[in-house]
């Protein structure tokens, strides 16, 4: 064929990409396909693509035409509104340079790991054009490599550090995944002895079967006896660690910079003082591993102050069902072949103590704390790893977000097991600011689901409110109902919730209540 239309063009998408399409009305806020705000849910290290189609881009004759004008400008300060969250921006209104702006924005989410916006005008797409009939260059990226003098010295400085320390540890952090040095934090894992951490966000990139792992870091409500040993520690190193008031409880982790090595994807920060640019993490930690010493004092600590985890009570026959009991029998669920979605929530701390098997899935997102996200992260994670089960736990405020995408997921066929736990309101904002806006109207789950279901594709539903309901619908979506969508709706009280979110809430409300600094 001489000429071809846009559409027909391959782009080399990477499969660590992601790639969103958003079919905007004219005039309103970028918003994804959950409703968010694309400024606020983009995430801000992932090669993210959000191509605006066919319905959405406006035509190009109109860009000019006074009678638009008011439409046209609001599209160009949409751009301008979000161009400060993007790495590229391209505005395809000529087939002259189509090819080259998509290849540009393209190549750039991949490179640099972040996202970027194509906005396509609605009547391009079709139109045939030489430049789009030629086969695509194969795509290929060049390893960033290290800038070797700053490596290594930015090793030695951190191995004059940990040779003065005592009881050091390592925590890892969400951004260990975007600098693709996950099997590098292991490896020093191994060869230095340190006691491992994870950031609550980091949960599910580090394997929880290493022989020093102890839990998760997230100050008062880290995992049992985890935020005494680090907190502790002569000297941490925290290899991609994201800061904020939620990950922090509310700034109240007791760390302190000079003891601290901070690994950035691109950067090593040592002790609070030099920074050395141009390291890459995965170079820095294979470097480090090389050459650090062993040292198992702070884990031969850990295990002295160690104690076991309990078991919740058990439930009296038709009892009420508890959250506790309903993950605990979650957790028997996980294997290798099964994924995790842990919905902002209550859910944030329930699905950080289940234990991960090997291979398990894991994914929860704390950065902005947008609730309903999960939903969409549902559907996209089943439709992408369709060699996992994904188990779903998701609130009924947060439901109702995002509800809609479950209709896509009949559609496409997927076997999810979504709990909808309902305890009838935002029970994390309660925690934080209370107040009559929390208490949300209570819906039929069931009942929506089996509309949206409408006897096309295979979905399963159940109410359950006590634990053996709960079991008989646990059994039910793993045997004959394996292929199907199961939703499963758990009605808990309003009350209960994890003592983690009690710390957790109390101290992210102090610190949002903190009068503002003088001027």
């Amino acid at each position: 064929m001489k000429n071809a239309p846009l559409y027909t063009r391959k782009a080399p998408i990477s499969s660590s990409a992601a790639v969103t399409s958003i079919p905007l009305q004219f005039g309103r806020k970028s918003r994804l396909p959950n409703g968010e705000n694309a400024s606020r849910t983009l995430p801000e290290h992932f090669p993210h693509m959000a191509i605006r189609s066919e319905l959405g881009g406006i035509r190009t004759e109109l860009m000019s035409l006074d009678f638009r004008r008011s439409v046209c400008t609001g599209i160009r300060s949409e751009f301008r509104g979000i161009r400060s969250e993007l790495k590229s921006l391209a505005v395809v209104n000529n087939l002259e340079d189509a090819h080259e702006q998509i290849d540009t924005a393209i190549s750039t989410a991949l490179k640099e790991s972040k996202p970027v916006y194509i906005s396509i005008s609605c009547n391009l797409p079709a139109i045939p054009h030489p430049t789009f009939s030629r086969e695509p260059v194969p795509f290929s990226l060049n390893p960033k490599v290290s800038n070797q003098r700053g490596l290594e010295a930015a090793v030695e400085a951190t191995l004059t550090i940990l040779s003065k320390a005592v009881k050091p540890v390592m925590v890892g952090g969400p951004k260990i995944r975007v600098a693709k040095a996950k099997s590098a934090f292991v490896e020093l894992a191994g060869t230095s002895g340190y006691p491992v951490a994870v950031m609550p966000s980091a949960k599910g990139l580090v394997p929880e079967n290493l022989p020093h792992f102890i839990g998760t870091y997230w100050g008062a409500v880290s995992t049992a006896f985890c935020a005494e040993i680090v907190e502790s520690a002569d000297a941490y190193i925290f290899a991609g660690p994201i800061f904020n008031d939620y990950s922090s409880a509310g700034y109240s982790l007791l760390l302190k910079k000079e003891k601290a090595i901070i690994v950035e994807p691109d950067r090593v920060i040592v002790a609070n003082g030099p920074a050395f640019g141009c390291v890459y993490m995965k170079d820095f930690l294979q470097a480090l591993a090389k050459r650090i010493k062993k040292n198992t004092t702070a884990y031969e600590n850990y295990r002295r102050i160690f104690v076991p985890h309990g078991q919740p009570l058990e439930s009296a026959p038709k009892e009420p069902l508890r959250v506790n009991i309903l993950f605990k029998h979650i957790q028997n669920l996980l294997s290798g072949n099964t994924a995790v979605i842990a919905e902002t929530g209550d859910s944030w701390f329930n699905c950080q103590k289940l234990k991960l098997p090997e291979g398990c899935g894991y994914e929860f997102q704390m950065q902005y704390g947008s609730i309903g996200w999960s939903v969409g992260a549902t559907l996209g994670y089943a439709q992408a790893a369709t060699d996992k089960r994904v188990i779903a736990c998701i609130g009924d405020g947060s439901f109702q977000v995002t509800a809609q995408d479950v209709s896509t997921m009949i559609r496409c066929g997927q076997n999810t097991i979504i709990f909808l736990i309902n305890n009838g309101g935002y029970t994390i904002e309660v925690e934080i600011h209370d107040g009559p806006y929390n208490v949300i109207k209570n819906w039929n789950y069931t009942g929506l689901v089996d509309a949206i279901h409408n006897n096309e594709g295979n979905c399963w539903t159940a109410k359950v409110t006590c634990e053996e309901e709960l079991k008989d619908a646990i059994e039910t979506a793993t045997g004959p109902k394996h292929d199907c969508l199961c939703f499963i709706e758990v009605i808990v009280h309003k009350d209960d919730t994890s003592k983690e979110l009690l710390e957790w809430g109390s101290r992210v409300s102090a610190a949002n209540s903190r009068l503002p600094n003088p001027q």
